[in-house]
């Protein structure tokens, strides 16, 4: 199964904690890192007294269930010290999203797949556009002509 990975992080040395934690996917086991974008700075979503995300989407392989791999995400966020709080949009070390599923589209208590979100974030679908630009989504529509509605607003790219 081929995975899509939002990784956004605007606490605690938010450059090293997208690094880490793109080195922790590649530990995750039955699963191997394929690619992995930029590192891209955005504002926050929500509350805007809080500092700027730095964002990536990383390409992963995985014989892991959706489940299982959102298990992992999670401790990978656990283990860099995220604290899950009531205020959804709030700063973070580390958040680790499933974007995409392979083709799959998963409505479940835990998990909705493909990411409810990702069409109108300009830090998914530009860092997603860097490493898959032909990508097609489950419903048939295609990230590059997603993208070509989606404003960047003020998203910078910071690292190759």
């Amino acid at each position: 199964m081929i995975s899509y990975i939002g990784i956004g992080s605007n606490q605690a040395l938010p450059i090293e904690q997208a690094k880490q934690a793109i080195l922790a996917l590649n530990n995750i086991n039955d699963t191997k890192l394929l690619a992995c974008s930029s590192l891209y700075c955005s504002a926050p979503m929500g509350p805007q007294d809080q500092p700027d995300y730095i964002n990536a989407v990383a390409k992963l392989a995985t014989s892991l269930s959706a489940i299982d791999l959102l298990d992992a995400l999670q401790a990978i966020e656990q283990a860099q010290g995220r604290v899950r709080k009531e205020n959804r949009w709030g700063p973070r070390t580390l958040d680790l999203d499933i974007i995409l599923f392979d083709n799959q589209t998963i409505n479940s208590e835990r998990l909705t797949i493909p990411h409810y979100g990702m069409k109108q974030r300009e830090f998914v679908l530009y860092p997603l556009l860097e490493i898959s630009p032909d990508l097609q989504l489950p419903d048939g529509s295609y990230l590059s002509e997603l993208i070509k509605v989606c404003d960047k607003k003020g998203l910078t790219t910071i690292t190759g």
